[in-house]
């Protein structure tokens, strides 16, 4: 009797901290996409803090581009109004903040092709630094998205996989999404000379 009772006791325990170890590995997933959410948001504040500079230089040079320049004043503030909880990372909010930021882009993609009109723009040290700035904030944005993708890749998995799958449903662990392409990004931009 005392073996059976022993025995019981054992495989409970065994249970027990192989619970405790799967949810806090869910806890340790959950965490890093989390934190990779944060370097995504970084990355796009960081581009956001740009943004004023660039828009003041171009403005000395290019007074007249008012309109190129209030559709960049206006995507960033659209795009910094839009954030979404690290913790509720449905595809649907990724696709709408996505989106806000692609209007971002947009714009600035615009607004860089104005340095083609103005001569002394492009020869300006301030708009060349900024645009290097930029540029390399974009590798940022890519970089770490793509590092969030990865994370939430893997987290995603971690939840479905069985017995994980009973832990994440019973403590309120939910698929994260993941971002994705923007719309039309297949096709190839147009160059002209």
């Amino acid at each position: 009797m005392k073996k059976s009772v022993l025995i019981i006791i054992a495989v409970a325990i065994i249970l027990i901290i192989w619970a405790v170890s799967s949810y806090n590995g869910l806890v340790n997933m959950e965490e890093g996409v989390n934190g990779q959410w944060a370097n995504v948001e970084t990355q796009y504040q960081r581009r956001a803090d740009l943004i004023p500079n660039l828009v003041s230089t171009v403005k000395g040079y290019a007074a007249h581009e008012s309109e190129t320049l209030e559709a960049v004043v206006a995507a960033r503030s659209k795009a910094t109004q839009i954030t979404v909880d690290a913790n509720d990372l449905t595809p649907a909010k990724l696709a709408e903040y996505q989106k806000a930021q692609g209007a971002v882009s947009s714009a600035l993609g615009k607004l860089l092709a104005i340095q083609e009109n103005y001569p002394d723009l492009k020869a300006n040290q301030n708009f060349l630094e900024l645009q290097a700035q930029l540029e390399g904030t974009e590798n940022r944005i890519n970089v770490a998205r793509t590092n969030f993708n990865n994370s939430a890749k893997e987290y995603n998995a971690a939840i479905r996989r069985f017995p994980n799958s009973l832990f994440a449903g019973m403590f309120g662990f939910e698929k994260r999404g993941y971002f994705e392409a923007a719309e039309g990004a297949s096709q190839a931009p147009v160059v002209q000379f």
